[in-house]
């Protein structure tokens, strides 16, 4: 259970970060959000940190209540509620990083963090997809594309 549920954080951080934050950078446009991206931009490297960490913090708690769903027996409820708060928390916090990526850089502990991330994600990344799950999902995946090939000939 545990596997699959980081299958799917990191198809939802994977692949989902492009989509969801392009989504995000849709809304974006509406002209009240234009303005609030705008000033963002231009926030000191304080604001920013302050701006990125507290959106990504409040989704904690509701995370450990989707835990706790699960827990107590409310599997299909408490991942459903993981997943909705990974989209919608991929497409608002990776839109706020895109937005304050250069004042957040400028801390030095924050490169390392962000760095250590990457390497983290990159490591359970592989050992997802080496896990016999994701293998057979993989698998399965191909022999579907050949037969869609086959009806489409």
């Amino acid at each position: 259970m545990l596997l699959a549920l980081a299958a799917v954080v990191l198809f939802i951080e994977e692949w989902g970060w492009r989509p969801l934050t392009a989504l995000a950078a849709r809304l974006g446009r509406w002209p009240p959000l234009a303005r609030l991206e705008a000033l963002i931009r231009q926030v000191r490297p304080g604001v920013a940190l302050v701006l990125f960490i507290v959106p990504a913090a409040a989704l904690f708690p509701i995370k450990l209540v989707a835990l706790w769903l699960i827990h107590v027996g409310q599997t299909t409820l408490g991942v459903t509620v993981i997943v909705l708060a990974k989209l919608l928390g991929t497409a608002f916090v990776g839109r706020l990083f895109l937005l304050t990526e250069a004042q957040l850089m400028t801390f030095p502990w924050f490169v390392r963090a962000w760095t250590w991330w990457r390497a983290t994600k990159a490591r359970v990344g592989e050992a997802v997809r080496r896990s016999a799950p994701w293998r057979a999902a993989r698998a399965l995946r191909l022999r579907w594309r050949r037969f869609r090939r086959r009806g489409d000939a």
